[in-house]
């Protein structure tokens, strides 16, 4: 495995397709490390191992239902994995929580972008449980890194999320709307 990148590195440039709908003809839809930043958003991407799994779904129903609150943060949400946009697809119109999707899910199918972020598992090359938070600038500014085995904690991202985009100090625990600290 090649080095995660981390705090403070530029997020790669990219462009992979991704399954935004599950309409007909309308399910695809490349998008592009630009689209954050050209609309002046942060962005919240999340990775998982693998589709048709246990744990997976659980994140992803989660994620989604918090859309709303990433969304109200000037976030766009986007989930990710290495299995390609018509696996997605399947996935999505296979399983009762995953039709309702309110965010892409971006297909690496080439591997390309989980390798130069430095989160493909060693033996299977299937990208962990890693969530980055990405400024509108393109800075990654938080990365979380699960195991294969351990769901996240979506309610720990958007806290952070709302930490970041205080832009002061925020002191272990902090909640939005509580005190920051002053120096």
């Amino acid at each position: 495995m090649s080095k995660m990148l981390g705090l403070g590195a530029q997020f790669p440039a990219f462009k992979k397709s991704a399954v935004v709908s599950l309409e007909k003809g309308k399910e695809f839809y490349d998008i592009t490390s630009e689209d954050h930043i050209n609309a002046g958003k942060w962005m919240v991407m999340f990775w998982w191992p693998k589709d048709f799994t246990f744990v997976c779904p659980t994140e992803i129903a989660a994620f989604n239902a918090k859309s709303e609150d990433f969304a109200d943060r000037d976030a766009i949400l986007i989930g990710a994995s290495t299995d390609s946009e018509f696996v997605h697809l399947a996935w999505r119109n296979n399983h009762d929580d995953l039709r309702g999707l309110k965010f892409p899910m971006l297909a690496d199918t080439s591997k390309s972008l989980a390798e130069e972020l430095g989160i493909l598992e060693a033996n299977e090359k299937i990208a962990y449980r890693v969530t980055y938070i990405v400024d509108p600038q393109g800075v990654i500014r938080w990365v979380c890194a699960n195991d294969l085995s351990v769901g996240r904690n979506v309610d720990e991202v958007i806290r952070v999320l709302d930490a970041l985009q205080t832009d002061e100090l925020c002191p272990c625990n902090w909640k939005a709307g509580e005190e920051t600290l002053s120096v």
